[in-house]
């Protein structure tokens, strides 16, 4: 860009001939997992009754209960998913355009802003924010505004703690888990410690609808060779399933922050602490663990915030009365009652606000439009045990909002 400007490129011409070119890998990359993304969203495209792979592969098991055909559409989605984030590896192997750029220069400098020029900035900053989180969350809140008996703080509370208890202990063993992974990657780094690093990172990649089918068949499977093992017990009863998926899938993001952190760390500092007779758990403990510290802890954000707003996973391998925040804000949007899912979707959003924005979960769209139109003929009276409570519908079946049963 020096040297264009230099040879007297005016600035259009410098941004369309070298910058441009330039940047086509990262732009490759950026679409490549813009479509991912895209490809694993749920509640949004289930909401609107927009056909996708993931609301597919979620009827085919859980409406029709055709496993075959969930694992025909898995597959088919797991191939496109591969093809993208082949594009995306491959964009980034392009990534080498690293020019040094002189201290002080010209295109190093900041260009202040006045006038017109300095409010679309401004607006190209906060508009986004505002209408993706702020103004949603506040004209969702409303109702709670003008009576705040439409919110069930019991089951709030409980609805909560679940999505902090799940959040939590999966930030935890994410973390854990990569920073044993960059430790053995970065003390031995043969083939097969980096192809379970390679491996350990795609999951991210991999819609959750996508790992509920790829856990449960084998769980099935076994359940039906081995009766008395109990496997289906422990991954559909308790939270060791979605666990699990939260571990597939969100590893990935805790590594990348715990490698980035140990980039930082020179290779000498490991071999004084050698020649100082600390090697092996002695190594990590005290000389790697201070460094990783505030990596560690981001990652750990990182992943608790992906958790909060999970939807496919956690609606599928969820216990029973174990609902999160999330889900709970998916239901009752479905079920045109946005009073309780505006709570229900605020504080999935306040857990889910990370430094780089605002992450929301995938009801977010759903509850602004429910609010937009109210309805009561999804809901119906029923008779739960010995008081009349009010019944939505569910997967499979009626389940009472209020005592869960």
């Amino acid at each position: 860009m020096e040297a264009a400007r230099l040879l007297g490129a005016p600035l259009a011409r410098r941004i369309r001939s070298v910058a441009l070119p330039l940047a086509r890998p990262a732009i490759a990359a950026g679409v490549a997992l813009a479509l991912m993304e895209t490809l694993a969203d749920f509640g949004v495209a289930s909401y609107f009754g927009i056909q996708t792979f993931s609301t597919g592969i979620y009827k085919a098991w859980l409406s029709m209960d055709n496993r075959i055909a969930a694992a025909q559409l898995a597959t088919v989605l797991l191939v496109v998913v591969a093809l993208l984030l082949g594009l995306e590896t491959r964009a980034q192997k392009r990534l080498r355009f690293a020019v040094g750029r002189a201290r002080g220069g010209a295109e190093a400098q900041p260009v202040p802003l006045r006038g017109g020029a300095r409010l679309a900035a401004w607006a190209i900053c906060v508009v986004p924010v505002l209408a993706g989180f702020v103004l949603p969350v506040l004209f969702m809140l409303r109702p709670l505004a003008a009576d705040w008996s439409v919110l069930p703080r019991d089951r709030f509370l409980q609805w909560s703690f679940n999505s902090l208890r799940l959040g939590a202990i999966s930030a935890v063993l994410a973390v854990a888990l990569a920073v044993l992974l960059a430790f053995r990657l970065r003390r031995s780094p043969d083939g097969i410690t980096r192809g379970v690093v390679q491996l350990a990172g795609l999951g991210y990649a991999v819609p959750g609808t996508v790992l509920v089918v790829g856990l449960l068949l084998p769980v099935g499977w076994l359940q039906q060779a081995w009766p008395q093992s109990g496997v289906g017990y422990w991954m559909t009863a308790t939270i060791v399933g979605i666990v699990w998926a939260y571990l597939v899938r969100f590893v990935s993001v805790a590594l990348q922050s715990v490698q980035s952190g140990y980039a930082r760390i020179p290779a000498s500092l490991d071999d004084s602490a050698r020649m100082l007779g600390a090697g092996g758990a002695g190594l990590l403990a005290r000389v790697h663990w201070p460094l990783l510290r505030r990596a560690a802890a981001a990652a750990g954000l990182l992943v608790f915030v992906d958790v909060m707003k999970e939807l496919p996973a956690t609606m599928v391998l969820r216990p029973f009365n174990s609902d999160t925040l999330a889900v709970v804000a998916y239901q009752l949007a479905r079920d045109e009652r946005p009073g309780r899912g505006g709570a229900a979707f605020a504080g999935a959003g306040a857990g889910g606000v990370d430094p780089g924005g605002a992450a929301q979960p995938d009801a977010a769209i759903a509850l602004t439009r429910a609010f937009s139109r109210r309805s009561s003929g999804l809901a119906l009276q029923r008779v739960c045990g010995t008081r009349l409570h009010r019944w939505a519908r569910a997967p499979r079946g009626f389940r009472c909002w209020r005592c869960g049963s």
